[in-house]
């Protein structure tokens, strides 16, 4: 048992993982590219099915050039708090193997890009920042308006930033800014066979 952020485990697993989380409180204040590369760095390394890497990753930095298209390309619920982000990545995923005039598609690169959204996590986490993945995107604008050719799915959104106090939030936001916790193991690991449970 594990106990950290508020949180405990049921076995001793290493406090790293309690300590992430995804807040919605960002200070706005610039990250550095290298910085943000850093991240994604530690995500291309994820396990991929025969190594194909099938994520991509699509970034603004705030302030650059191309920072007001990428908060347009969020929900408005997200847009409110994620425009305070240091930086903001889309994951899109190559739905195909080989050549795409193959045709061979892959069952696993969803699963894929999940693991590599995981390891950005957890190196944000190590670099001193938070992030926040989001299924609220824009996802046929971001196909369209960045260019995200055919045979690739857009996956979901991310925000990156350092931690701000929860007060600089929407009344509806703040409510909801704490480290979340999980349902009992048992809910979702089955020995053998799958438990029927909603």
């Amino acid at each position: 048992m594990t106990k950290a952020n508020s949180r405990e485990s049921e076995y001793a697993i290493d406090p790293m993982f309690l300590d992430r989380w995804s807040p919605r409180a960002f200070t706005g204040e610039i990250i550095e590219e290298a910085q943000l590369l850093t991240l994604l760095d530690a995500a291309h390394w994820a396990p991929s099915s025969a190594n194909m890497q099938p994520w991509r990753f699509l970034y603004a930095l705030k302030g650059s050039e191309h920072w007001e298209e990428f908060v347009s390309l969020l929900v408005e619920s997200n847009q409110e708090w994620a425009k305070n982000a240091s930086a903001l990545i889309f994951v899109v995923s190559r739905s195909f193997n080989g050549a795409r005039s193959e045709g061979r598609s892959s069952y696993t690169h969803s699963f894929d890009a999940g693991t590599a959204w995981g390891h950005l996590a957890m190196q944000a986490r190590i670099s001193g920042f938070y992030a926040h993945g989001m299924g609220g995107i824009k996802h046929d604008e971001i196909k369209e308006k960045l260019g995200v050719p055919d045979g690739y799915r857009v996956e979901a959104g991310i925000a990156v930033g350092r931690i701000a106090d929860k007060n600089t939030l929407s009344e509806r936001n703040r409510e909801r800014e704490f480290p979340s916790q999980r349902k009992p193991l048992s809910e979702v690991a089955f020995n053998g066979h799958f438990i029927g449970n909603d």
